[in-house]
């Protein structure tokens, strides 16, 4: 059902918390940041001396015409002032440019080192469209927030009290007071609206997250949108998400334009309170025409940062609304963590156990139920059994992709739960049923296996996997783009891209999914014999479908519903005319 109504985000947010979490990175470069704060200082006072030298050379010139001295001193001077006020600022933002950019970097990689140690459970229930855009807000927010708090509020505030500092000193206590009481309006008015604004921004930001989930979905999908002709399905779906945008777009633009009125006329009251103060005091003679020219000079200067700084600090808070998200990544709680104590795999010829395992996705939904099983050295297991009775689930447990429920998979004797996920892993290779592949080439895709192995060592997994032929057969051979997901290619020629994968990784333990599911008969029974000659000496699991390729296997595990029913070998399970039995003639007849 379509939303009929702006949703309203929730407004518990830890904006201080967002602003220390970036102080680490600024901190890497500690010289920088001070030196970038000292021209920051340095540029203020240069500025804020430009009105004063200004009043001098008024002062100076506007005296009777046989006095009057050109006053080359003070000219030259408020000169060099005002390029030292842009010169520091532009010095500053070049020594600052490193500090900004790498605080970028650092964040980004840190956030997507984060999401690869997040476990599959995550993985399998996120919007990639929504986390990338959230990403791409995050890192653009915080070159904003960095430069604009640093270089534009702090800068702002301390011209204001500099300017106020001269005035009190130098003038009525009005002067002060009508400043001061311009300041309050503006910064009250800014503050209220801009809270009530954020609404409208982070309402934004949810709809265009899940606008462009929408959109990475539907064209992920292109073939089956076209398959049933859903391209105005699609369009609407889309449009859902746009259409609440389009409402708190419009809302956020009214509302600016509400808040740019009151703060301009906030400050063309004080403005003019202030010139009509100063011109009296020149007609009354207790101020010089220089000081009306310091007056109006200041205000000027003031008013420029204090309008400004509206547009920051709306800015800021819209920054910290984009980074939000994206650091709501970070506290993504890491399911599979490796131990303080974790220790390496000890390396040797690889066998595998499984003591008592029970497993649940959910926990309402058990999926494993006392699973006990070993898979001695060198020896192939295999493990079928009807869709859904929980045999993928084994290799994801092996890989360590989750956590047994209870009991324990051991890896050479050793609890896979008590070592480095690197190391298991390194030592553990598969050939999945829904071979995805990088939309990059061949070669890339094959050498992702093992990226440091030498080209000659690719082509001959490649020619292992028997797909080497083919590739060279085209235009490009190895060079060829496979496109999104491998797209480009057949089911057959992805299956054999990712054994060939798997042959390049080596590993003592290899993992077939079903992995001639996608192949013709006449390119199984060939691959079938590379596979048995790459899983020689190895420890292998055979998931499989067709029991016609794991007929010669050591033994054979049948699983229902989460449980082994049977076990033993080809001939013993026929001959004992069960479950295993019943699928082989069935499969025997369909042949």
């Amino acid at each position: 059902m379509r939303p009929t109504r702006l949703e309203k985000p929730s407004l518990n947010r830890n904006d201080w918390g967002t602003i220390r979490s970036l102080l680490p990175y600024l901190w890497e470069f500690k010289k920088r940041v001070l030196l970038a704060l000292v021209l920051l200082v340095m540029a203020k006072l240069a500025s804020v001396a430009v009105p004063l030298l200004l009043k001098e050379v008024v002062d100076a010139l506007d005296q009777p015409q046989d006095m009057l001295v050109l006053p080359v001193l003070f000219v030259v001077g408020y000169g060099v002032l005002r390029l030292c006020s842009t010169l520091f600022g532009e010095i500053r933002d070049a020594i600052f440019a490193k500090v900004t950019q790498r605080a970028i970097r650092r964040v980004a990689i840190r956030v997507f080192g984060h999401l690869h140690a997040l476990s599959l459970r995550f993985h399998l229930e996120r919007q990639t469209g929504g986390v990338s855009r959230d990403i791409e807000r995050g890192s653009r927010g915080i070159s904003f927030l960095l430069n604009f708090m640093l270089f534009n509020i702090l800068p702002t505030l301390l011209e204001i009290g500099l300017v106020a500092i001269i005035l009190i000193s130098n003038y009525d206590i009005w002067f002060s007071i009508i400043i001061f009481s311009t300041l309050v309006a503006y910064i009250a008015l800014t503050l209220v609206v801009t809270e009530r604004r954020m609404i409208f921004r982070r309402t934004m930001n949810d709809m265009d997250s899940k606008a462009n989930t929408r959109a990475i979905d539907s064209l992920l999908n292109y073939e089956t949108v076209k398959y049933f002709g859903n391209e105005s399905w699609e369009a609407e779906r889309y449009d859902e998400h746009l259409k609440n945008w389009e409402t708190a777009a419009v809302r956020n633009q009214t509302s600016l334009a509400v808040l740019n009125a009151g703060q301009s006329g906030i400050i063309a009251i004080g403005v003019t309170l202030l010139m009509l103060l100063a011109s009296d005091g020149v007609v009354k003679g207790s101020m010089s025409l220089g000081d009306l020219v310091l007056v109006n000079a200041f205000m000027l200067q003031l008013y420029m940062p204090l309008h400004f700084l509206g547009f920051v600090y709306r800015e800021i808070k819209h920054s910290l609304a984009d980074m939000e998200k994206m650091f709501s990544l970070l506290t993504e709680r890491e399911e599979i963590k490796d131990k303080s104590d974790a220790l390496d795999l000890v390396q040797g010829d690889a066998s595998v156990r499984f003591e008592n395992v029970n497993f649940s996705y959910e926990s309402n939904r058990q999926i494993l139920f006392n699973m006990s099983f070993d898979i001695p050295a060198g020896h192939n297991i295999a493990v079928v059994g009807h869709s859904g009775s929980g045999k993928s689930t084994i290799s994801r447990l092996l890989f360590r992709f989750y956590e047994v429920t209870s009991g324990r998979i051991l890896v050479n004797d050793q609890d896979i739960s008590n070592i480095t996920q690197k190391s298991l892993r390194a030592t553990v290779g598969i050939v999945p049923q829904d071979t995805v592949l990088f939309n990059e080439s061949i070669y890339y895709n094959i050498a992702y296996g093992r990226p440091e192995a030498s080209c000659e060592e690719v082509f001959q997994a490649a020619k292992s996997a028997h797909i080497h032929k083919f590739i060279e057969s085209l235009p490009e051979k190895y060079k060829t783009k496979v496109g999104e997901r491998g797209l480009k290619l057949s089911g057959g020629e992805k299956q054999r891209v990712a054994i060939a994968r798997a042959i390049l990784k080596g590993p003592k333990i290899l993992i077939f999914d079903e992995a001639t599911s996608a192949l013709d008969s006449r390119s199984e029974k060939a691959i079938q014999g590379e596979l048995k000659r790459i899983a020689a000496n190895r420890t292998t699991l055979t998931i499989a479908h067709r029991l016609s390729t794991i007929a010669d296997a050591d033994q054979i595990l049948v699983m229902d519903k989460g449980r082994i029913i049977e076990r033993g070998s080809h001939q013993e399970l026929l001959a004992a005319r069960g479950f295993y039995f019943h699928m082989w003639e069935l499969q025997q007849q369909e042949e």
